[in-house]
């Protein structure tokens, strides 16, 4: 169900998650809603702790989304114990899946991701029908086994609580669902309701249970990722401590707020009990630590301290399977930040090399030409590691709009690896033509400037649509066509007055060092047109 949802969305709920984050009440709305929406709080975790390694979220902001997680997914047990005990959805459950199905195999509607969604929301109430007939015998009463079971954990007097706190971490563990686990806790106690106590300290233990998929995504991530699984570990331990030193009357709280109005709908009234505790002791727990967002923030970096600076011309950009596994599309959405920093990166070559041309003297040789030279070498390593990442993630479930984004950012590393390179040219010849004291003209700095700057707007019109990856519209690909055509033009003027000099018996050097540059700066351009082709809506004409 999961999964469907987070597929039929595409990429705009990756989008919302990294922008919605502005202050400590809006992260926690927005922890809070995306989970209710796509059903998992390890889901959202997992992209919060992508995003934040990414650098795309800041930790102190992704406090409060960590604690909106936490009261999102308790609108799963909400579902179970509202819906799925007072109808017999069992009896749906076929049909809906079947409707599920039928739209994932219709691929011309394009809601194949609408139609996982629909037939987990029916394998939702199929899995608590198996349940609920596990824990029951053939007659209908509550299961010898589960009885004798859950008697065992009972045996051990002031230690049952805490024996069934471990049993919910380790379950929920093993299962990677605080979700499921208060499903079954839930199922249990509506099978035989005399067990609401030990299956509340099941639900407080699922709590911490819930972290091992934000650790796992940390794993092997930079600080700041390690540090935002352990807030998440941190808050729900904290909360379930807090819960289990005022266990009993915590429980007498929510029995007080949930009565039981007669025998017969204990069962009933012991499921919304469960719910409910879910929710109350999340809820109270975000309320205490929401003042001190900063301060949790700043306590994890005395704990986990920064890792001595690595060299800044290492590109290093590693897949993360449990990523991958849990949130497929916050790869995707990953990929599209280096994607960024890419184009970043070529337009910081071409500002150099305008700069350098401008003033053209030796501290181009000193300055600019091995910082062009530093960033064109990191460059081609973005090329190397993002291809290499994106033909991963070609491999996994995405949605349709996801699988297209990939396409396009490997089409454009390409093109922006070959503007890389066009810069580091441009930067060799006036290297070159400095270090043997070559001359130009005046006259034909005052052409070449204008001709770089058409470069460059047609340049940072491509770096701004490569960062939110956005298709152009017919006029800005006219747009860019124009631009374009202004540099052909340039070129083809600037040509014919070296061409013209060079038969006048000019410096033959100097012209070709001229006519070259003129020549790399047009390949930019046209490598930039071609990026905008890959941009273009797919009704665009040519």
């Amino acid at each position: 169900m999961s999964d469907g949802i987070q597929k039929s969305a595409g990429q705009k709920l990756q989008a919302a998650l990294a922008k919605m984050t502005g202050n400590r009440f809006i992260g926690l709305l927005t922890g809070c809603g995306l989970t209710m929406i796509i059903q998992s709080s390890g889901a959202t975790t997992v992209m919060l702790v992508s995003f934040v390694n990414a650098g795309l979220i800041t930790l102190e902001h992704a406090v409060g989304v960590i604690f909106g997680a936490n009261i999102g997914t308790t609108v799963t047990a909400w579902i179970v114990s509202l819906v799925g005990f007072n109808f017999k959805l069992e009896t749906f459950a076929i049909p809906i899946f079947g409707l599920g199905y039928l739209l994932t195999i219709f691929k011309k509607i394009k809601k194949e991701g609408f139609g996982t969604a629909i037939m987990g929301f029916g394998l939702l109430f199929i899995g608590l029908g198996w349940l609920s007939a596990t824990f029951k015998d053939a007659s209908g009463a509550p299961d010898p086994a589960m009885i004798d079971f859950i008697k065992h954990i009972e045996g051990y007097g002031a230690y049952s609580i805490g024996i069934a706190v471990v049993v919910g971490v380790i379950f929920t563990a093993m299962i990677h669902s605080s979700s499921a686990m208060t499903a079954i806790v839930i199922t249990i106690s509506a099978v035989e309701p005399s067990f609401w106590p030990i299956g509340a300290a099941m639900v407080i233990g699922s709590t911490m249970g819930s972290t091992i998929d934000s650790i796992m995504a940390a794993w092997g991530g930079k600080p700041n990722a390690k540090r935002t699984a352990l807030i998440h570990v941190m808050f729900n331990c904290s909360a379930s401590v807090l819960a289990l030193l005022f266990f009993r009357p915590f429980l007498q709280l929510i029995e007080f707020i949930i009565p039981c109005p007669s025998p017969e709908k204990l069962k009933i009234i012991v499921a919304y009990r469960v719910a409910l505790l879910n929710t109350a002791f999340k809820v109270i727990a975000t309320i205490i630590f929401i003042p001190f967002v900063n301060q949790i923030a700043e306590l994890t970096h005395h704990i986990i301290k920064d890792k001595p600076e690595e060299e800044s011309n290492i590109y290093k950009l590693e897949f993360n399977n449990e990523i991958a596994a849990k949130t497929p599309e916050a790869c995707v959405f990953r990929a599209q930040k280096e994607i960024t920093a890419f184009s970043e990166n070529v337009v910081r070559m071409y500002d150099e090399l305008q700069t350098g041309l401008a003033n053209f003297n030796n501290t181009f040789i000193e300055q600019r030409h091995p910082l062009i030279k530093q960033i064109e070498d990191y460059c081609d390593q973005m090329e190397e590691q993002i291809t290499a990442y994106l033909i991963k993630c070609q491999h996994l479930h995405l949605s349709d709009e996801a699988k297209d984004n990939v396409q396009l950012m490997l089409r454009l590393v390409g093109e922006m690896e070959s503007m890389s390179d066009g810069c580091l040219s441009i930067s060799i010849q006036i290297k070159k033509a400095l270090e043997r004291n070559v001359e130009f003209k005046k006259e034909d700095f005052s052409r070449l400037i204008p001709y770089f700057e058409l470069g460059r707007q047609l340049l940072y019109f491509i770096h701004k649509n490569v960062s939110k990856i956005q298709r152009l519209t017919p006029e800005e690909y006219a747009f860019a066509r124009d631009l374009e055509e202004q540099i052909d033009q340039e070129r083809n003027e600037l040509k014919r007055i070296a061409k013209s000099r060079l038969e006048a018996g000019a410096d033959v050097r100097a012209e070709l060092y001229y006519m070259d540059i003129i020549r790399q700066i047009e390949k930019i351009g046209d490598r930039c047109f071609d990026a905008a082709g890959d941009l273009r809506k797919e009704d665009t004409a040519i």
